[in-house]
């Protein structure tokens, strides 16, 4: 996608070492990963609270037995107001209820997705980024409002979790577009892997967060991540460059698609050139164009690879939102562990998933197949998830490891397909070398649920 501003962000100017010449453009290619890593690193620290706090608002069946713990660790205990519940999730359809905000949050955000990846094409990538994080912070801290000001009406907390997940829809498109402008071909798999670790990471963070101050109040489960997300929107706002067209250098991924053909069309392109310079103005603006959501579809290897996505990631949102409460009502060992306990033991899957991630891309740098190592990982991840919940309960042993198996081999093919494949596939030469179109292509045929 190229920026329509050819200005640096404020960032730049205020520290022009930081500009060209006195930096590479491998220098701002990594800072482009820096800055996206923890841009979404932070959207998905936010979705850790609600699973961390399920077990805290919901029914407890477990607060006698949780006691068994004590000898563990007495300060992870939870008290016996944080056991009762919090209304309106602790009655008899509780749980269904923290589902129903579950489901309001995805629906929006898999519906917000797809207008946010035509947004996205249109505007400012660096200005919508920061406005969906800010938005994002903001609504993060008002659900963790609701604990202070007593709120128990279902409503309000459906209405946030509905705005929050319009906000949450911005984040992907616009990191992985920017992405997709400051990354060549070379070692895509192995880099995107890395890079993508930012979901897992994101995880732990939020997870960590959460749990360490739970005892004080669920409210600041949320308050913690919001204001986290909205100092990194301003981190985003002041030095994201959003295309090296900004900064004066030549993008590597057109660099690599044109290479091919230079030498073969160069003398018939400078005739055209001279013959039509008039009308290039317009051509560049026709060329950026976004394509649409069936052209999308018709794109090979969209479908196959979207519906495999589709299959990895309910079982990844699955442990994401329900993890800790699963873990807290299936005694480990005999012992039902406390609410900090669970919610910190959750980061295993998401330790797992990192390193996934990493092996994954680099396996398919490899071997040059991503579809090959996206299959194994998945046909690996059925009988571990088995073993998971058969024999996960026999020690804290067996969990851990189990659960960071399950995680790495969920989280493998996931992260390949939503980085490096939807790159590859969004830049192949079908898509016209237009690189706006990447983040409409991205959204609308691979990133939805």
């Amino acid at each position: 996608m190229a920026s329509k501003n050819l200005n640096p962000p404020p960032g730049l100017n205020l520290f022009p070492s930081l500009k060209p010449p006195q930096k590479t453009l491998a220098f701002h290619q990594i800072l482009v990963l820096v800055i996206t890593f923890l841009a979404y690193a932070s959207f998905h620290a936010y979705r850790k609270p609600p699973s961390i706090v399920k077990s805290i608002l919901g029914p407890n069946d477990h607060s006698n037995s949780s006691l068994t713990e004590s000898n563990l660790n007495s300060t992870l205990l939870n008290s016996s107001s944080i056991d009762a519940g919090w209304a309106p999730f602790n009655g008899p359809r509780g749980t269904h209820r923290l589902g129903e905000l579950d489901l309001a949050f995805l629906s929006v955000y898999s519906i917000g997705m797809y207008f946010s990846g035509h947004v996205g094409d249109r505007v400012h990538l660096r200005y919508f980024l920061v406005f969906g994080m800010i938005g994002n912070g903001i609504f993060t801290i008002m659900f963790g409002l609701g604990y202070w000001l007593g709120v128990h009406v279902l409503g309000f907390f459906l209405a946030v979790q509905v705005v929050y997940g319009l906000f949450q829809s911005v984040g992907w498109p616009c990191v992985v577009a920017i992405v997709g402008n400051w990354s060549g071909k070379e070692k895509r798999g192995l880099i995107m892997g890395l890079w993508n670790s930012h979901t897992s990471v994101g995880n732990i963070v939020g997870s960590v967060l959460a749990s360490g101050v739970l005892e004080f109040g669920w409210g600041f489960s949320f308050v913690l991540p919001g204001v986290l997300m909205i100092v990194v929107g301003i981190v985003v706002f002041m030095f994201l460059v959003v295309s090296p067209d900004d900064l004066g250098f030549e993008s590597p991924g057109k660099e690599i698609e044109m290479d091919a053909e230079v030498d073969s069309v160069r003398s018939s392109e400078e005739k055209v050139e001279s013959e039509k310079a008039g009308l290039l103005e317009i051509g560049d603006s026709d060329s950026l164009a976004a394509i649409g959501f069936f052209e999308a579809w018709r794109l090979p290897g969209v479908a196959p690879f979207a519906f495999c996505l589709f299959f990895s990631k309910l079982v990844a949102y699955t442990f994401l939102y329900w993890l800790p409460f699963y873990i807290r009502h299936t005694a480990v060992a005999g012992v039902h562990l406390s609410h900090k306990t669970a919610g910190i033991l959750s980061t295993i899957f998401d330790m797992g998933g990192v390193l996934g991630g990493i092996l994954a891309g680099f396996i398919s740098d490899v071997i040059e197949a991503r579809a090959v190592t996206s299959i194994v990982f998945l046909l690996l991840s059925i009988p571990t998830l088995l073993f998971y919940r058969v024999y996960g309960s026999i020690s804290m042993f067996a969990n851990i490891s189990l659960m960071f198996l399950s995680g790495l081999l969920v989280n493998g093919p996931y992260s390949l397909i939503t980085t490096a494949v939807a790159t590859d596939l969004g830049t192949q030469t079908m898509v016209g070398g237009n690189s706006r179109a990447l983040a409409t292509f991205v959204l609308d045929s691979c990133c939805q649920n």
